[in-house]
């Protein structure tokens, strides 16, 4: 793969990247009337704990499978079998656990595409996307709650993990980083003084099966992944003294339903920066403004309960939602926003993405915008529903060899069995089905009945 790089104004071809980003995705053949009621819930990373960012990396035992990258930083690759389980919904659930970091610090979630059968990589040596961003509160770890959770519903990114393009030449490893700093709590916190850790990470996918949508066509492109946005050096804007940053590339073909996922925060607190003051982000696309937006803007009462530690953003009572919604750009123990603009259908050719801060304000040099986005389009349709409803039931499941279809009151028409990838490998006019010739794994099976209902079910082959 051709390595992409953004330096100063960005001139991208999606050619030597096409690979990887174009790709037909037939799922979950459909025709139910609603989604599958089994959830499935993947422990990525489970209180894996994070050290003093600026320090040497720390060489500690980490769980099997896991990888430190750095001390803000662990990586672990999803494995065959966790990705042919994925449904078409996909929640991403994160829990940070206070260690000795009792400040607000920045984290996110992030999807890394890794050259086939690599053991490990360099972190500043892979293509990768921003998943979900978010800010730790002031917490003490000696004060209860002394944990935050964070939830991000990214069904979209479901559809990466079903791309048989992509798994052909990449594993797919996924990121939890979070950068943070000891030395306050070492002096503050009862219990750390002279520790190195900050704070422990867990990370969940919840996933399940929407038959009522099928999906087609799918394009991925990254843009821009934790750009520093600032107007005090051109290594984070178009233009020195303006809060800018272009970028164009070529799209070789049309994209269907295409959409920006973009997400930006306010980092700097010196006085007047850009932290707190709420000032207005615009966003184009072809020159044409998509989006006009000033960050935060809400109460950050919710997240008090978190604050276990004196710090200079709650004062000793609660601030009203408009005394909020006037200076905070976010939250400390809050999510960051994922921003979707729609675009529709684009045309093959040149286009560009531009953010401007107009009117941002970077004191004596310090602060940024970490900003990430993304390109991605797909069709979306919705599949042919009946208001039939046939009692059946599957037996057993999950299955070693022979499957029974129990029906009263009708009869199987036809049976097809489609791997999670939609290839079809098993067709059949019968109730009891000879699976034995299965790879063990996860299927979807649709079963046509002579009331003219269509069902579709997850199947568990042993």
């Amino acid at each position: 793969m051709s390595k992409i790089t953004f330096p100063g104004n960005l001139n991208l071809s999606v050619t030597g990247f096409k690979s990887i980003v174009k790709f037909l995705l037939l799922i979950f053949i459909v025709g139910n009337t609603a989604k599958s009621t089994a959830q499935d819930t993947f422990t990525v990373f489970d209180e894996v704990l994070f050290y003093d960012g600026y320090a040497e990396t720390v060489d500690e035992p980490v769980p099997e499978g896991t990888l430190r990258l750095s001390n803000s930083c662990y990586t672990r690759k999803l494995g065959a079998d966790e990705l042919a389980a994925f449904g078409n919904i996909l929640t991403m659930d994160i829990t940070i656990k206070a260690a000795c970091d009792n400040y607000d610090r920045i984290g996110s979630v992030n999807l890394a595409l890794v050259p086939t059968g690599q053991e490990s990589y360099t972190y500043n040596e892979v293509q990768r996307i921003e998943l979900g961003r978010y800010i730790t509160p002031f917490m003490d770890k000696n004060d209860q709650p002394d944990e935050v959770p964070y939830s991000f519903t990214i069904d979209n990114v479901a559809q990466i993990f079903k791309n048989e393009t992509i798994l052909a030449d990449y594993d797919i490893w996924i990121e939890l980083e979070l950068f943070g700093v000891p030395y306050a709590a070492n002096n503050e916190i009862a219990g750390c003084n002279g520790r190195n850790d900050v704070f422990y990470g867990t990370l969940e996918f919840v996933t399940d099966v929407d038959t009522t949508v099928e999906y087609a066509d799918n394009f991925l492109l990254p843009l821009s992944f934790k750009y520093l946005l600032r107007d005090y050096t051109l290594d984070g804007t178009d233009i020195l003294g303006e809060t800018m940053r272009t970028i164009t590339f070529t799209l070789e073909e049309d994209v269907p339903n295409a959409k920006l996922h973009l997400i930006t925060s306010n980092h700097g607190a010196n006085s007047g920066g850009e932290e707190y003051i709420r000032r207005w982000h615009y966003v184009y696309f072809d020159n044409e403004e998509v989006l006009s937006y000033k960050p935060g803007g809400i109460s950050c009462e919710p997240f008090r309960i978190y604050n276990t530690q004196g710090n200079g953003i709650y004062g000793p009572s609660p601030r009203t939602d408009a005394e909020w919604a006037s200076f905070s750009n976010w939250c400390p123990g809050d999510k960051i926003p994922i921003r979707v603009i729609e675009l529709g259908n684009l045309a093959a050719g040149e286009h560009s993405f531009k953010i401007d801060v107009p009117d941002a304000v970077f004191n004596g040099d310090q602060g940024e915008f970490p900003m990430s986005v993304y390109l991605q389009g797909f069709s979306e349709t919705l599949a042919t529903q009946s208001s039939v409803k046939t009692n059946f039931s599957l037996t057993p499941n999950p299955v070693t060899d022979i499957l029974n279809i129990d029906v009263q009151e009708t009869e199987v028409v036809n049976v097809t069995i489609t791997a999670i990838t939609g290839q079809t490998v098993f067709e059949s006019q019968s109730s009891v089905l000879n699976l034995s010739q299965l790879q063990s794994g996860i299927y979807i099976i649709k079963i046509q009945f002579n009331n003219n209902q269509t069902t579709v079910k997850k199947i568990v082959k042993k």
